[in-house]
C-alpha cells in the first residue's frame, strides 16, 4: 500500500532574544513549525523562520500549501514535493511563500531521512564530513574596537577558524577592522558584513581597508538587488565578496554567478524555500566553482554539506540554537560534523512549544 501523510500542521512560536542582535538589530524571531506523519507512523520535524516579524503571513501560507498539497497525499520525495509547492507560486511570487516552502520542505526531508533510518547528510546523497566553523555573533557596526577584539578572541580561544566583524563603510570600521586583525593570531582569518549598509563608494573604500588587512571576504556590500553595483565592485575589489541570505532561489543567484560578481554563495534557509532549493544553489555554485557558505544554523547545515562540495566553511551565529536540545556544535578544534541519528538531528528542547507558540 502507498504510503501516505496523515498528519500535517503548521504552528506559529515567537522566540524572544535577549536583546538587539545581529546587523538588523532585531529582538525576536518568529519560527514557523511544521510536523508530519505519514501512514507508518514515521515522523518529520521542520521550521522555517522570520527575522523581524510577519511570521502569521508566513504560518498561513504553509497551512493553505498542507492543506492542498501534503495532508491525506501519497508521499512523495521531498524535490518532489518542492516543486509541486513552489509551482503553485506562479501567479504569487516566490516571497513568502518560499518562507513557508522551507518548513515543509525541512520536515519532508526529516521524515525522508527517518523514513530511512540514516542521517539526513546519507539521505541527501552524501557522504558525512567535517568543516571548519567561523564565529559572527557578539559583533556590531558600531562596536568599539576593544570590545570586537574580546569577542573575537573568544572566538578564538573557542576553537573557531575565522571570524567575521559587523561593518558599515564609515571611518570607525578602520579601526575596529585594525585592532581585530592585529589582536587575531595567525591561524585565524577575518572577514566582514556590511548587511547592504554602503553604496559602491563606500564599499570600495571598505574593500580596500579589508584586504590591507588580509580579510577572507567582504559579506553583503551592497544590497542584494543591485547586481550591476555587485559587478562593478567585483572588477575593482581587491577581497572576495559574498552575499546569499536576502536571495531567493537559483533565479535571483544565478546572474552574480554567470557575472563572476561574486565568490562565496550564503543560502538562508528560510529566503532560500528549504534543503532541496540551498542544494541546489551549493551544486551550481560547484559548477562555477564558487565557494558555499551557508547563514547560520551550522547544526542542520552541515548535513547539507556532506552533499554539496562547494560548501567551505559553516557559520557560528547562536540564534535559533536555544531552541533545540543539545544541538551539534563544533569541537575544540573548531569544526562540525553532522549527527548520526536518523533525521537532521534537530530535537525540540522541552517545554519549547509550550512556551513560545502564539496560536494555540
Amino acid at each position: 500500500m502507498t504510503a501516505r501523510i496523515v498528519r500535517a500542521e503548521a504552528e506559529l512560536w515567537v522566540f524572544p532574544l535577549s536583546g538587539p542582535t545581529g546587523g538588523s538589530g532585531i529582538t525576536a524571531v518568529d519560527v514557523i513549525v511544521v510536523d508530519l506523519e505519514d501512514s507508518a507512523g514515521h515522523v518529520g520535524s521542520g521550521f522555517s523562520y522570520v527575522l523581524g516579524g510577519g511570521g502569521g503571513t508566513v504560518v498561513a501560507a504553509a497551512r493553505d500549501m498542507l492543506d492542498r498539497f501534503v495532508r491525506n497525499e501519497p508521499l512523495v520525495p521531498p524535490q518532489v514535493m518542492w516543486r509541486r509547492l513552489a509551482a503553485s507560486l506562479n501567479r504569487l511570487g516566490r516571497g513568502v511563500g518560499y518562507l513557508a516552502i522551507a518548513a515543509i520542505d525541512v520536515a519532508m526531508w526529516d521524515l525522508q531521512a527517518r523514513r530511512l533510518g540514516v542521517p539526513l547528510a546519507v539521505a541527501l546523497g552524501g557522504a558525512p564530513r567535517s568543516l571548519p566553523v567561523y564565529g559572527s555573533g557578539g559583533f556590531a557596526p558600531a562596536q568599539d574596537p576593544g570590545a570586537a577584539v574580546e569577542q573575537a578572541c573568544r572566538y578564538a580561544e573557542a576553537g573557531c577558524r575565522a571570524v567575521k566583524l559587523r561593518v558599515a563603510g564609515t571611518p570607525p570600521d578602520a579601526e575596529r577592522i585594525g585592532a581585530v586583525a592585529d589582536a587575531l593570531p595567525s591561524h585565524v582569518q577575518l572577514m566582514a558584513d556590511a548587511n547592504e549598509k554602503c553604496d559602491l563608494v563606500s564599499a570600495q573604500w571598505l574593500a580596500r581597508k579589508l584586504a590591507d588587512a588580509d580579510a577572507l571576504w567582504f559579506e553583503e556590500p551592497l544590497p542584494a538587488h543591485d547586481t550591476d553595483g555587485f559587478r562593478v565592485l567585483a572588477q575593482n575589489s581587491p577581497v572576495a565578496l559574498a552575499t546569499g541570505e536576502h536571495h531567493q532561489g537559483v533565479e535571483e543567484l544565478a546572474p552574480l554567478m554567470e557575472a563572476r560578481a561574486i565568490s562565496v554563495i550564503q543560502p538562508d534557509l528560510a529566503m532560500m524555500g528549504g534543503i532541496t532549493e540551498c542544494l541546489r544553489v551549493a551544486q551550481i555554485a560547484e559548477h562555477y566553482n564558487l565557494a558555499v557558505s551557508p547563514h547560520f544554523l551550522p547544526a542542520l547545515f552541515i548535513h547539507l554539506a556532506a552533499a554539496a562540495p562547494a560548501v567551505v566553511w559553516m557559520e557560528d551565529f547562536p540564534l535559533l540554537e536555544p531552541l533545540f536540545d543539545e544541538p551539534r556544535s563544533m569541537d575544540e578544534h573548531g569544526f562540525i560534523t553532522p549527527s548520526e541519528e536518523p533525521g537532521h538531528g534537530l530535537a525540540w528542547a522541552a517545554g519549547a512549544r509550550e512556551e513560545y507558540r502564539t496560536d494555540r
